[in-house]
């Protein structure tokens, strides 16, 4: 009798004692989360060439990369210029039809490929480096968007041209290339009906 009240009382005491302690899935689904988000310095507006001179200046560079990472702060300025948001009203710094924003944007970087969001930071969709498999370069952008949608290139073509742009300002090489789209098909998190329509190797050039 006294055995069981023992045993009893023991057990009770093990449940408090864990009730006090914080939730382990809790602290580590919070660490997670923390790791697969990126915030990205605010974008600087205010350099580049002129336009008609990145104009005259823009091409494609398909050899030359010495695979550095892009600093924060240009890759911030690379991806605003591609596809983020330049109006309070959340429209775009590429045309989409009807406004409906029908694409979403990758960057495959050496930690791993993270999705473009539109409040300017960056989420971790794969883990590793995937540059070499996707083209090369400092960075690869990956371009989704409905495949059956008739407005899918024309939204694709103005983000990389925007791309472009912003490459022949800041001195990076760039090129637009479809063989290596379908390298991620059926491991990149997609909508139903989408998929990688082109894809834009970045990188900094060797002196």
């Amino acid at each position: 009798m006294i055995r069981s009240i023992r045993l009893g009382l023991a057990f009770c005491l093990s449940m408090a004692s864990l009730a006090l302690l914080p939730p382990a899935s809790t602290s580590a689904l919070a660490a997670d989360a923390s790791a697969r988000r990126m915030e990205l310095p605010a974008p600087d507006k205010t350099g580049g060439v002129p336009l008609m001179q990145a104009l005259a200046q823009r091409h494609s560079t398909k050899s030359g990369f010495n695979g550095a990472p892009l600093p924060a702060q240009q890759l911030s300025d690379l991806l605003w210029a591609a596809w983020g948001v330049n109006r309070e009203d959340g429209r775009r710094t590429a045309p989409s039809a009807m406004n409906k924003q029908e694409v979403q944007v990758f960057a495959a970087l050496e930690n791993g490929v993270w999705r473009y969001e539109p409040g300017h930071s960056l989420t971790m969709v794969l883990e590793g480096d995937w540059r070499a498999k996707l083209g090369g370069g400092s960075l690869v952008l990956l371009y989704a968007a409905p495949t059956a949608s008739r407005w899918s290139g024309m939204h694709v073509g103005s983000i990389y041209q925007n791309v472009g742009l912003f490459c022949a300002s800041a001195g990076l090489g760039d090129f637009v290339h479809a063989s290596n789209s379908s390298a991620l098909d059926g491991t990149l998190p997609l909508p139903e009906g989408w998929s990688v329509l082109i894809v834009q190797s970045v990188g900094s050039l060797k002196k």
